[in-house]
């Protein structure tokens, strides 16, 4: 029997499935001060979400009692993964679950950008019957970019494609195969992609290297453009990770016109600041970190993580360990 917190909540039948196993299940938040002071060595695992966050300084402080840390969902910017395989603690995450919601929210925030809606929405709110200004564009014949093209990025790829989009993608990690396979133009280039490309999605994970990816002068190179020639404007979404995309120079291409819309499900700081500029932008729409919020999604993240978990404190080899190459 291994004693296991859950800090950030999970579905009562994942719970159920952890207790039917022979564990014992906390479910409590704790603040940072508590992290601090070493709450986590009386639990020989942790399951988190993005809320809770596990950096050097509270990895160190579990003893070494803290054998596994579980992250229901993808990302893993919460954890330091080095602290982590230094004190001999596998990571491990549910990196399925989510995908199919993910992809939907995508495709809803490009959708809503393009034809208006949330837009629309306010203005009859205030009581405005704005019909005449707004008029929208297709995503049929423009051009998709994807910046990463792991799962959840394919899945938009082949919605996008079913709508009559022309697909791309910058993933400098991925087997060029991969993008033919999808009959997706792999760009080597970041830049190469702006310039080819009328809408953006982002589908990578935040790193020192993809921190800012999206910024004020690549979002200038994006031509505005179809490939018919067709006026269609600039868009960006992001679904992925808040810091990809520089919100002061997301904020300065909307101003002067450079891009049309906007749509961010997450933010570099959250909660998000209410008095952030962006949220008052007319052609700006966010929604709250809601990628993986389905009944579905949380019902498979939940079950998926538990196993994994479970499958970890047992010793046997898990897939979604994501520090596995850094073990000791």
């Amino acid at each position: 029997m291994a004693k296991i917190v859950v800090t950030d909540g999970m579905s009562k039948d994942a719970v159920r499935l952890l207790e039917k196993n022979g564990h014992e299940v906390t479910l409590q938040s704790f603040s940072k001060e508590e992290l601090l002071q070493g709450c986590l060595s009386d639990f020989d695992a942790i399951i988190v979400r993005s809320a809770t966050k596990l950096p050097k300084e509270v990895i160190e402080s579990t003893g070494g009692n803290l054998r596994v840390i579980g992250r229901a969902g993808v990302g893993v910017d919460n954890i330091d993964l080095a602290a982590a395989s230094d004190a001999g603690i596998a990571v491990v995450n549910a990196p399925l679950a989510s995908t199919q919601s993910v992809v939907e929210l995508t495709i809803a925030h490009l959708l809503a950008s393009i034809r208006h809606i949330s837009k629309s929405d306010r203005g009859l709110r205030l009581g405005k019957w704005e019909k005449k200004i707004m008029t929208g564009t297709e995503l049929s014949g423009k051009s998709l970019g994807l910046i990463g093209f792991g799962r959840i990025a394919q899945g938009v790829g082949m919605v996008a494609q079913a709508m009559g989009m022309d697909v791309h993608t910058y993933d400098p990690y991925l087997p060029p195969k991969v993008a033919r396979n999808q009959s997706t133009r792999l760009h080597k280039d970041v830049d190469d992609l702006f310039k080819s490309c009328t809408h953006i999605s982002v589908h990578c994970n935040l790193t020192d290297e993809t921190h800012h990816l999206v910024n004020y002068e690549r979002m200038k190179l994006m031509p505005g453009k179809s490939r018919l020639g067709l006026k269609c404007g600039n868009h960006i979404v992001n679904c992925a990770r808040g810091g990809i995309v520089d919100e002061d120079g997301l904020l300065q291409a909307l101003d002067e016109g450079v891009i049309s819309s906007a749509a961010l499900d997450v933010f570099e700081h959250e909660p998000v600041d209410p008095e952030h500029e962006l949220l008052n932008h007319a052609d700006f729409h966010g929604t709250p970190h809601i990628g993986a919020a389905t009944i579905e999604a949380q019902s498979r993240v939940g079950t998926d993580i538990a196993k994994n978990v479970m499958d970890s404190l047992n010793g046997r080899a898990v897939k979604a360990t994501v520090n596995s190459h850094l073990l000791k």
